[in-house]
């Protein structure tokens, strides 16, 4: 049987065609099942799958162990590992065949089955504290972004702990929130790597007591901080017969008392002297000002006595 020449040039085409796309694919790709994890260095507790041509007794799945190294049944020695890639990994346990003389010229295949060493934790002021696996070019707000953000009671800024080094010990960041969300400074998105942790504190409170209009408890949310007169503002003011003075009570380092600072909110608003600071747990106490307070309540009486007087008077009249 003949077939037409047109049909045996398309037959030719297509196979040629999937010739190409499947030598594409294998460069491209090194094993679809794996998702292209064995892009990615490898480190302790990740899973391995290694096959070994014609060997089936050591083609398995390999959990790396603590010390960063797995251990194939033919070998006298187990091979290190961590650091490496999928493709560092193949050439490693081929010399090893080659050197042990197991075999001549082994072929060797690993993909990367699971991640466990690329951990990143976000926890503290966030939406949803979240763990994942820093798989690729994941940065310090993509960690953020996984969750959900930052929660209202959010802080200032945000602490990077850092992986501990061998022989040294881990590192702590303090960047600023605002800085890293608003991009005035890229350098604050870090790379991120295996074993960080991102922490957000919560808002340290700042205590609004006294003869004003809305106290209570407030969060320091601001980068710039807290001074008088934004606490001022925050409890919508001062009531009518308030003291010229406030007081600052600061808990004492190491101690459960607190100093007491007394601040002139007469010359802070009159710009006779700077706006005072505060500190998170902070206590500003307004006191007020009983004498005013005193004579003020004794002239209204005095005031409706007398209205109260003379309407009589002019009833009687």
């Amino acid at each position: 049987m003949f077939l037409p020449l047109s049909l045996l040039f398309s037959v030719a085409v297509s196979g040629q065609m999937v010739g190409t796309a499947t030598a594409s694919l294998a460069s491209e790709d090194r094993s679809p099942f794996f998702n292209n994890l064995s892009l990615e260095p490898v480190g302790a507790g990740d899973l391995l799958y290694v096959s070994v041509a014609n060997w089936t007794e050591v083609t398995r799945s390999y959990r790396i162990t603590p010390d960063g190294t797995i251990t194939l049944p033919a070998l006298k020695h187990s091979i290190p590992v961590s650091g490496l890639s999928a493709a560092e990994i193949e050439k490693t346990i081929a010399s090893a065949l080659s050197t042990e003389k197991i075999l001549v010229n082994p072929m060797v295949t690993v993909n990367v089955v699971e991640y466990r060493s690329r951990t990143v934790e976000v926890v503290g002021a966030v939406r949803h504290p979240v763990t994942f696996q820093a798989l690729g070019q994941v940065r310090l707000l993509d960690a953020i972004a996984r969750a959900e953000g930052v929660s209202p009671e959010a802080g200032t800024e945000v602490l990077l702990y850092r992986t501990k080094e061998k022989g040294g010990s881990g590192d702590v960041q303090h960047i600023s929130l605002k800085r890293l969300i608003d991009g005035s400074d890229p350098s604050l998105n870090q790379l991120l790597q295996g074993g960080d942790q991102i922490r957000v504190p919560q808002a340290g409170k700042l205590y609004v007591l006294g003869n004003v209009k809305s106290p209570g408890a407030y969060p320091i949310t601001e980068a710039e901080g807290m001074t008088v007169l934004k606490a001022l503002a925050l409890c919508q003011g001062m009531l009518p017969y308030s003291h010229k003075t406030a007081i600052i009570f600061r808990p004492k380092k190491d101690s459960a008392q607190r100093d007491e600072v007394v601040v002139s909110l007469k010359d802070i608003v009159k710009h006779h002297s700077p706006d005072v600071p505060l500190n998170a747990n902070d206590i500003l106490y307004i006191p007020d000002n009983s004498g005013k307070k005193i004579t003020a309540e004794v002239l209204a009486r005095v005031g409706t006595f007398g209205s109260s007087t003379a309407s009589g008077l002019l009833i009687f009249r």
